[in-house]
């Protein structure tokens, strides 16, 4: 089986230099929810969106969050299923419940659901990421049952970050595809 990607980018989008838009170009079994308010996200309005693409899905499908849409992700899991939805690759989570690393336009994202996920997962964090401390990112990861990776100092692996394809974030990924399918 080889399943489908769907998208899920963070606050203010991910512009062409990010990862996500290089891996939406590189594979052809991807496609991303584009969300009506990037820059004053409402969960409600996300979560709806992610619905209505989830709800289309005919096939395996591994959801690949960055950022504010990891947290969009717990939500939607903590209230739904679906049985195409067949793993996630959370990565840089922002930490919504810190105003500490989070600008107030996504406190209405908190707090960030700590549920056991009923599919596998991997949860990505850097060292110097400024939305989120890699104790923090360890501990969510834990609480969901996710397997935790420290991917060293790479910032809030995002567009910044100059990962390109980001080779690397594609061996987690196959990673996860292979405990999808033994």
């Amino acid at each position: 089986m080889k399943p489908n990607l769907l998208i899920l980018a963070g606050l203010g989008d991910s512009g062409e230099n990010h990862w996500q838009s290089y891996w939406l170009k590189k594979y052809s079994n991807s496609s991303k929810v584009i969300q009506d308010n990037w820059e004053e996200p409402k969960l409600e309005n996300w979560i709806d969106k992610l619905n209505e693409a989830i709800l289309k899905l005919d096939a395996p499908t591994i959801l690949v969050a960055h950022s504010l849409a990891v947290s969009m992700v717990m939500h939607w899991a903590s209230a739904n299923t679906n049985p195409n939805i067949v793993g996630a690759l959370l990565v840089a989570p922002a930490d919504v419940d810190s105003p500490e690393h989070a600008p107030e336009v996504i406190w209405n994202f908190a707090p960030i659901p700590t549920i056991p996920l009923d599919f596998p997962t991997i949860v990505i964090s850097s060292e110097n990421d400024p939305y989120i401390s890699l104790e923090r990112a360890k501990y969510l990861a834990e609480k969901w049952g996710s397997t935790f990776v420290n991917i060293g100092l790479k910032g809030h692996v995002n567009s910044e970050s100059n990962l390109e394809y980001w080779e690397e974030g594609q061996l987690f990924l196959q990673q996860l595809i292979n405990r999808i399918n033994p």
